[in-house]
């Protein structure tokens, strides 16, 4: 059979199916993170499938924008903010502000290649800049808010992205595959529109990918080479960055020992599986942007098939009955190395 029909329908029965599946731990539990990665994972779901129907049936106008819309502004985005609501009582906000700055900065930076971007092009370092600084704002003046800032920011961005996506005049025939591969890719999109595709696609992988990497740092035996210091603002954060990067691999070794005696977290294989599965399509979909288009739909099978092991890795998927764990990521506590 052929792949570009196969792989996408796996994708979407797979994110479907998973999404359900936390839709309904959030209808038990009624947390934050786990309705906005169900959503999250629609997105996901709704964007292989319009790749399945288009490689299977043919592309059409509607069917092109959907995708555009889905895959290029909503996966990444709405799965790295549901890492963005479990981490909110840690200082992640600091990291999520530099990487909505660092999406509006290469996204200016790739403006030149998309002369129709005009001034649309520079709105996009401008709200990137506007994001980040009520993001870090929220996160130094009230932790427990920079969840709700970031997904109103989110959702405002959303709602404009959207108008622009579906009024966009596209080119003929109203959308692009890859001659060879046959591949979506976003060529028929206007430049002024795939410029803001950066912050959402940046910010979201990034808070997804290292949000994994940092709650399996909290949960695995450590060995504190760099420790928590007091130091002013912005330095603070600078050095709690660093601190934790080479307290995370100087902690590999015990974690590796703690596995071998079966006394490791189940969070910390969890989140790296996750860290994994995001990691993967972030890769192939941006090799998309740059024509090379061969892994595309590979790389989104196993971003969420790596993401769904994560999911059913964790031992306390299923306990529905039993009380939430109030883990040092979820307290603050873990917001020093």
């Amino acid at each position: 059979m052929d792949p570009n029909v196969v792989l996408p329908l796996l994708s979407s029965v797979a994110s479907f199916v998973f999404g359900a599946l936390v839709f309904a731990q959030w209808l038990q539990r009624r947390r934050s993170f786990q309705l906005v990665w169900a959503i999250g994972l629609l997105w996901y779901g709704i964007s292989a499938g319009t790749e399945f129907v288009g490689s299977a049936f043919g592309w059409s106008e509607p069917l092109y924008r959907t995708w555009y819309l889905i895959g290029a502004f909503f996966v990444a985005a709405y799965l790295g903010m549901g890492t963005v609501y479990l981490l909110a009582k840690t200082r992640f906000g600091y990291f999520v502000a530099a990487t909505l700055l660092l999406g509006g900065l290469f996204g200016l930076s790739i403006r030149g290649r998309y002369p129709e971007a005009g001034e649309l092009g520079l709105t996009v370092i401008l709200f990137s800049i506007l994001a980040a600084t009520l993001v870090a704002t929220t996160t130094w003046l009230r932790r427990d808010w920079s969840g709700h800032v970031t997904m109103a920011i989110l959702a405002l961005g959303s709602v404009g992205v959207a108008y622009l996506t579906l009024t966009a005049q596209l080119a003929a025939p109203g959308w692009a595959v890859d001659p060879v591969t046959h591949v979506p890719v976003g060529t028929a999109i206007p430049g002024a529109v795939r410029v803001l595709a950066a912050p959402f696609n940046i910010a979201g992988a990034f808070a997804l990918v290292f949000g994994a990497l940092f709650s399996a740092y909290v949960f695995m035996p450590k060995n504190k080479v760099m420790r928590g210091r007091t130091l002013p603002p912005v330095v603070a954060q600078l050095y709690g960055l660093v601190a934790v990067v080479v307290n995370f691999f100087a902690s590999i070794p015990r974690a590796v020992a703690a596995g071998k005696r079966g006394e490791l977290h189940s969070r910390v294989p969890a989140t790296l599986l996750i860290a994994i599965g995001g990691f993967i399509p972030g890769v192939t979909s941006g090799l998309n942007r740059f024509g090379f288009t061969w892994a595309f739909f590979l790389g989104e099978l196993l971003g969420v098939l790596f993401i769904f092991a994560g999911f059913l890795v964790s031992r306390e998927v299923f306990a529905s009955r039993a009380r939430p764990e109030r883990t040092p990521a979820l307290r603050g506590e873990a917001t020093s190395a």
